[in-house]
């Protein structure tokens, strides 16, 4: 079993989600249900993912909860440009969460491609 809370994905993850929950509370109240509770649980799912599969005995169950945090990375990532696009957010808040986002992504990619 490894300690997750030593990996910087896991810690990252855990900033994005405080960004994530952050900049969401200026979004309309009509997107409670929609873009803001996506974004919330997507941004949670990357460190949680990861939190999970570190706890799994082979390597290769680890792997595919990398994937899926991955996955949860790309997921944030659209639904932040949906988000500026609509007017929620302007360029340079997209532009800095995108760009920590990216760093997670390719530290989880890079941990993913180790395994196995």
């Amino acid at each position: 079993m490894r300690d997750y809370t030593k990996y910087d994905i896991w810690k990252d993850g855990i900033d994005i989600s405080i960004v994530i929950y952050e900049l969401t509370q200026s979004f309309p109240d009509d997107e409670r249900f929609g873009l803001i509770s996506q974004l919330r649980r997507a941004a949670v799912s990357i460190s949680s993912n990861f939190a999970e599969g570190s706890s799994r005995s082979s390597e290769k169950d680890f792997k595919r909860y990398i994937e899926i945090s991955l996955g949860s990375t790309f997921e944030v990532k659209t639904q932040l440009i949906i988000a500026q696009k609509l007017g929620y957010l302007d360029q340079k808040q997209l532009d800095e969460i995108v760009e920590k986002i990216d760093i997670i992504g390719k530290q989880l990619n890079a941990l993913r491609n180790k395994l196995l």
